[in-house]
């Protein structure tokens, strides 16, 4: 591991219930070295696999031009949901409004910055024939996903934020094209990775487990 990597110490439960996403607090000044990231990766690529198959891939995009094609295809896809979100809650507001417009104004935040972002990560996963099965994808999906997280959390620790998201899939192919992807590779995941505006991140608020907890049985 390169000494020049800062880690924050931070115990394995901190890491799990501080890892947020972020948005408005990304550094967008501060460069993040390729070497941070690689490392974070070397971590993520300990997640399960299906069959320890490990057909993941990982494309980082530091290029701005590259950056930006993929932000052009993500604000589009954005301003498509922003309006069915906004619609919805004309339509029927949610309990708490604050928050959800809170998280309204920091995604629109991100869709305006995604350009700018030091570096973008692209999760893949290789598709035997490109085509993704019918009905349940979870044993695709489930062979990427445990990784991509697992790598938020190590950028975490490393004094990094990301934040989750798949809008730009309705863009797939277009985005596959400009960053000569195979057809069998299909993208997962999309994080934006910068170093954050401090590292104060705290548990989010959640529902109490017994809302969700089903012991044997529904």
């Amino acid at each position: 591991m390169t000494e020049s990597i800062h880690h924050l110490n931070l115990s394995a439960d901190e890491v799990l219930t501080s890892t947020r996403s972020v948005r408005k607090r990304l550094d967008l000044e501060r460069p993040v070295p390729l070497e941070v990231i690689t490392d974070a990766l070397e971590v993520a690529l300990q997640a399960p696999s299906g069959s320890n198959a490990q057909g993941w891939h990982w494309i980082v995009l530091t290029d701005p031009e590259k950056k930006r094609i993929v932000a052009e295809h993500y604000a589009r896809s954005f301003a498509a949901y922003a309006a069915a979100g906004a619609q919805a809650r004309a339509a029927n507001p949610p309990k708490d409004l604050d928050t959800a417009e809170k998280v309204a104004s920091s995604a629109q935040y991100l869709a305006d910055v995604m350009h700018e972002v030091p570096a973008l990560v692209i999760g893949a996963i290789h598709v035997p024939g490109g085509e993704l099965p019918e009905g349940n994808q979870a044993g695709v999906w489930g062979s990427l996903l445990p990784a991509a997280w697992s790598l938020s959390l190590a950028l975490r620790e490393r004094g990094l934020g990301s934040a989750w998201t798949t809008l730009h899939l309705v863009y797939e192919r277009e985005v596959a094209e400009a960053l000569g992807l195979p057809e069998n590779i299909r993208q997962g995941v999309l994080l934006p990775v910068a170093y954050t505006k401090g590292t104060d991140f705290k548990p989010a608020k959640r529902a109490p487990l017994e809302t969700v907890l089903h012991v044997n049985g529904w």
